[in-house]
């Protein structure tokens, strides 16, 4: 019977690895769509090559710095040596369960997608090569040490010490809505801080291809469910709340943002239905296995309209957050995890109490104290790290490639084919047919 609910267990999550795997081209697709017709290959490249870089660290000493024994038993990092290069994983643990190969795999798309949603914060103007390097650093010294506080419990069989926002402070969080999505939205705000301002911003190029658009959400859509789902750990009760519970938060995410939109701008737009899907896909991660499906409304609703508002913060504060990485992610996350302390039920998964349903506030001051301390950490590091970047090697394309896009400048093709044809003839278009700005539009938030 053991080894039947292992093998159900260990397929589970092979399934939710391969859902969640399909969110990396599908967040590639979602941000491409956003960006004009000149940089929208450029954007995809910053997603696929940031997760690249995050793998290839991770491969190395991911899993010791996260879900390790913590140094010192601080609970601040993991211990980063436990297996270089993970050779032990190659071996088959006799008591059985979820092989560790596929807990390690399954994290490293956690930490690859935290890398590749600050691109979005940067397009039209971050240097590839800059941003490459950039994505090691930030997984080694901000990702990994946030994620140990928060994903790394204390094992006393094994003798094993975790995070401290995890073990020591007691926050909620199932699914990462500190570790991966306020995480990603605070260092999207300090990078784009860093870099400035694209040129002419607030006037900017309009979505290229909102289809591009709804096909990238709708498959980052369907890779939550294995996200928040694999979160539970097993093909089990949790895993059919949590997938329950993140459906129910998308849908009431998209009307959210949407009514925003009908109230305030007369009309209801495609781009804001996705966007408060994916908003209220953020606002549950946390949640997802602390909630009751009306909890999981009540949060989707809000995270919808809240970050509906939000994209307009950066018109008014003059910070250019090219895709509304804070908007969703950071906002996001702040909903869904300050929520719980107040619609927390018992009868979920989790057993825990809000203030709702007779919880003590002591709930709201942990998550309070886990969201500020990731603030703040992930904030000041990440602009320490593109700052000295900018010293070194500069993170910036020049005028010329900005202002000309970056995707024949820089990756030497552009998103389509736009030959012109003649009687026996083809005439290629050229860098120089780029150099004007078209297609711009004037923010109305």
């Amino acid at each position: 019977m053991e080894q039947a609910l292992a093998a159900a267990d260990t397929a589970w999550i092979l399934a939710a690895f391969t859902a969640v795997a399909l969110m990396v081209p599908g967040l590639a697709l979602f941000y491409g769509g956003m960006l004009g017709i000149k940089s929208a290959l450029n954007m995809i490249m910053m997603v696929l090559g940031g997760f690249a870089v995050a793998g290839v660290v991770w491969v190395f000493f991911g899993p010791g710095a996260v879900l390790g024994d913590s140094v010192g038993g601080l609970g601040l990092i993991g211990n980063p040596f436990t297996d270089v290069g993970l050779a032990s994983l190659l071996e088959e643990d006799p008591a059985g369960g979820i092989p560790a190969a596929l807990t390690a795999a399954f994290h490293l798309l956690f930490a690859g997608i935290t890398v590749a949603i600050i691109a979005g914060a940067v397009a039209d103007r971050m240097k590839f090569s800059a941003w490459l390097v950039f994505s090691g650093i930030w997984l080694v010294l901000v990702y990994f040490p946030v994620a140990h506080w928060v994903f790394a419990f204390d094992d006393e069989d094994a003798g094993t010490k975790g995070g401290w926002i995890a073990n020591a402070l007691g926050a909620h969080d199932f699914a990462g809505g500190t570790a991966v999505h306020m995480n990603a939205g605070v260092a999207a705000l300090a990078v784009a801080l860093a870099l400035g301002a694209r040129r002419g911003f607030p006037h900017v190029a309009r979505p290229h291809s909102l289809p591009l658009v709804v096909l990238g959400g709708g498959i980052l859509m369907f890779g939550w469910f294995g996200f928040n789902g694999g979160s539970a750990g097993g093909a089990n009760h949790t895993a059919g709340v949590v997938v329950l519970n993140t459906m129910a938060a998308a849908v009431a995410g998209l009307l959210g943002w949407i009514l925003v939109e009908r109230i305030t701008e007369k009309h209801a737009t495609t781009l804001g239905a996705v966007s408060g899907m994916i908003a209220a896909l953020v606002g549950i991660t946390p949640a997802a296995s602390l909630v009751s499906p009306l909890g999981a409304l009540a949060i989707g609703v809000v995270a919808g309209a809240v970050s509906c508002f939000a994209v307009g913060w950066k018109f008014k504060m003059g910070y250019d957050d090219s895709l509304d990485v804070v908007a969703i992610h950071l906002m996001g996350g702040v909903v869904g995890t300050t929520l719980i302390a107040f619609i927390a039920t018992a009868a979920a998964p989790a057993g825990v109490d809000g203030l709702f349903f007779g919880g003590g506030i002591d709930f709201l001051g942990r998550q309070i104290v886990a969201m500020a301390a990731v603030f703040a950490y992930s904030f000041v590091v990440t602009f320490l790290i593109a700052k000295v970047l900018d010293k070194i090697m500069g993170i910036r394309v020049d005028a010329e490639t900005e202002k000309m896009g970056i995707d024949v400048p820089v990756h030497g093709e552009t998103a389509y084919v736009m030959d012109s044809f003649t009687t026996g003839t083809q005439s290629k278009m050229r860098p120089s047919d780029f150099a004007e700005d078209r297609d711009i539009i004037v923010p109305t938030t």
